[in-house]
Order: structure tokens, then sequence, then C-alpha cells
């Protein structure tokens, strides 16, 4: 039963670290509202199901990765870098005081814009090769702690880290909706800046990185 409190325990830890999705869902809740968030969120969600299901196809050959495997990694950092800073740019630029004002009075979400408020989700997330990185680590560690001959053990152990992982989200999610009738239009302006400098700054990193670990 000790995997399954490490479990719990590894998915809150993740759940503190401030990257850039943790900046986005906390703007987007108090811009657009509690369910926007969410919808934000599910996306983010998804694409952690699908870096899972390849950390399990990789875990296996994390020894012996190849020359071509770094190649990829090489691809996949510089193209997540591109999107974060392209991203961060965007942020940075295209929108005015009054246009986020505009939009912390309006919590109406249709189902187009609940539709691309995943798929963002889903791209910010996805956008980023660490994320892969650190899932595989997290098999790996659970590997380790659950019984060989009892593979459902992994399965929940890794369950339990993604579903702690969204149960914390969630409730950060409705901590910045309380904070909703402080916030005023200079903060929000303030908020979205700092969004669009450490997406930009990720991005480069991130590019930086690949040129720097290339053999």
């Amino acid at each position: 039963m000790d995997y399954i409190f490490q479990a719990i325990g590894i998915g809150f830890l993740l759940s503190v670290m401030v990257g850039p999705v943790f900046f986005v869902l906390l703007e987007t809740s108090i811009t657009k509202g509690v369910r926007a968030s969410l919808y934000l969120d599910l996306g983010v969600f998804i694409s952690d199901v699908i870096y899972i299901l390849f950390a399990f196809i990789f875990a296996a050959q994390i020894k012996g990765f190849t020359n071509d495997a770094s190649n990829n990694n090489f691809i996949l950092g510089i193209i997540g870098g591109i999107l974060f800073v392209g991203y961060g740019i965007y942020t940075l630029f295209s929108k005015s005081k009054n246009e986020i004002t505009a939009k912390s009075k309006s919590t109406t979400i249709k189902n187009a814009d609940s539709l691309v408020l995943g798929i963002k989700g889903f791209m910010l997330n996805f956008a980023n090769p660490a994320v892969l990185f650190y899932w595989i680590g997290i098999i790996a560690q659970g590997n380790q702690i659950t019984d060989k001959d009892h593979p459902g053990q992994l399965i929940i152990f890794v369950s339990l880290v993604l579903l702690t992982y969204f149960a914390m989200d969630v409730l950060k999610i409705l901590g910045a909706k309380k904070l909703r009738p402080l916030v005023t239009g200079a903060l929000l302006l303030a908020l979205n800046r700092l969004i669009g400098i450490i997406f930009t700054a990720i991005g480069v990193f991130l590019i930086l990185k690949q040129f720097v670990d290339k053999p």
C-alpha cells in the first residue's frame, strides 16, 4: 500500500510546481471563470494521458536510448521551444488593458469557446517535451516500488499521480476564482505580461538547451 501514498505525494508535488500551465490556469480562472479553466485543464489532462502512453512505450528502452532517439529529442525540444516563444510573444503584444478587462466581465462559455480552451490546454502542455521525461521518471519510480508480478499496481500508481495532480489543479482554479473580486484591470494586464515573459523565457531556454546538450 506504500505505493499509493507515494503516488499521491508525487501528484501533489507536481501540482505545486510553478510552470507555464500554472499561470495560464490562474489567469483563465480570473478572467473567464472556473468553467473555462476546467475546460483548459481538461485539455492538459488529455495531453498528460497521451504522454503517459508514450512514457509506457519508452520506459523499457530508457537504458537503450540511441543517437537516433537523441536526434528526435532534439527536434521535439526545438519545436516545443518555438511554440512557447511564439505563444509568449503573442501574449505579450496582442492584448490591451481594455481587452483583458472586458474579458474579466464575461464568464459565459460557448461550446466553440470550450473546445478552443481544451485545445489550448492540450497544446500548451503537449508542446513541453519535459512532460514526457518526468512521466518516464515517474513510471520508472513506480516500477521500483510496485510488485512486478502485479502490473496493475503500476497502472494504479500512475493513475493516482495523474488524478491527484488534476484534483490539485481544480483546487487552484477554485482558489483563483475567490480572488476575482480583488482583481483590477491593471493587475490582469500585469499577469498577462508575466505569462508572456515566462513563456518566452522557457521557450528560449528549451531551444538553447537542445544545442548545449546535443552530443
